[in-house]
């Protein structure tokens, strides 16, 4: 009979087990970072960016935002749940929402009312159950423009009534009716970064200013 062979199997050495070591504690690291992120712009806060004039003067062109997502109740990515929602939109309230058109497309506008109540339009004015609204915030860029009278309207359970600020300028529930709340997706907290982009200048005024 031959000689039994013996195989020698070489160990690894130190310097290889602390490179994988490493690297697996990094991929972790980086694995569970991307999950953490995912899950917060998931469930909790969201970037925006403003790109057109509908909610000028209080939002700008080339205004980016962070919004607020679990205050109305989170909608858990690919399945139709929502998480519980601390509160429901208000007026006043800027949402940012899908637009019913084709609930894709994120909007950006102002709750004028709420689920029963009755919202009129005559001109400039607004009014909600009969009391006019004190609109600061509106912005009318054609001053001899013919505004159509809307309403009186009642919107309807589970839907809001929204519109842009820039009251000449906004494609809003004036035209394509009320917003149903499982497309509000959040609401507008504060602006963090700002860009002219006809003057190519960052608007570092606008940096860190509250929406409201």
């Amino acid at each position: 009979m031959g000689n039994d062979e013996k195989v020698k199997v070489k160990a690894p050495r130190a310097s290889e087990k602390k490179h994988k070591s490493k690297f697996r504690e990094y991929s972790e690291i980086i694995v569970t970072a991307v999950v953490l992120a995912l899950i917060v712009r998931a469930l909790i806060i969201q970037s925006y960016h403003i790109p057109s004039e509908s909610m000028e003067n209080t939002l700008l062109k080339g205004d980016f935002l962070f919004a607020t997502k679990f205050i109305y109740g989170a909608k858990v990515p690919l399945i139709d749940l929502r998480l519980p929602a601390i509160r429901e939109p208000r007026p006043g309230d800027i949402v940012i929402f899908k637009f019913p058109g084709d609930k894709k497309t994120d909007y950006i506008k102002r709750c004028i009312a709420v689920e029963g109540q009755t919202v009129e339009i005559i001109g400039k004015n607004v009014k909600v159950d009969g009391k006019l609204l004190e609109e600061g915030y509106t912005k009318h860029i054609d001053k001899n423009a013919r505004r159509r009278t809307f309403g009186p309207f009642t919107v309807p359970q589970g839907h809001i009534f929204v519109m842009g600020d820039n009251r000449d300028n906004s494609y809003d529930s004036r035209f394509w009716g009320p917003l149903d709340k499982k497309l509000v997706r959040g609401k507008a907290l504060f602006i963090y970064f700002s860009i002219d982009y006809k003057k190519h200048w960052l608007r570092f005024t606008r940096i860190g200013d509250i929406i409201r």
